[in-house]
């Protein structure tokens, strides 16, 4: 389970992204879109553009977790901007 022993920051990744990526793909974005190191003990947030869906991707010993939430109602509120949005513990 999630929990933030182990994680130094939590980044999110502001505006939509596609939530077809599984960890792979997300991996990627981050690495080669946002220029952060996936396998840092961090965990990376995206949001969906009805934002009624998240994920979350974490690394962990030797291996990612993906995390999946979806809202019956209501929306997440999301930044907008395009980037990695830093949150400090």
């Amino acid at each position: 389970m999630l929990n933030d022993f182990g994680i130094d920051r939590s980044y999110l990744a502001c505006g939509a992204t596609d939530l077809r990526k599984f960890i792979d793909g997300l991996a990627v974005l981050v690495k080669e879109g946002f220029e952060l190191d996936p396998f840092f003990p961090c965990i990376f947030v995206f949001c969906n553009r009805q934002r009624d869906k998240l994920k979350i991707l974490h690394w962990e010993h030797n291996g990612f977790w993906l995390y999946y939430r979806r809202l019956e109602k209501g929306k997440f509120p999301w930044p907008t901007e395009n980037r990695f949005f830093n949150y400090h513990h």
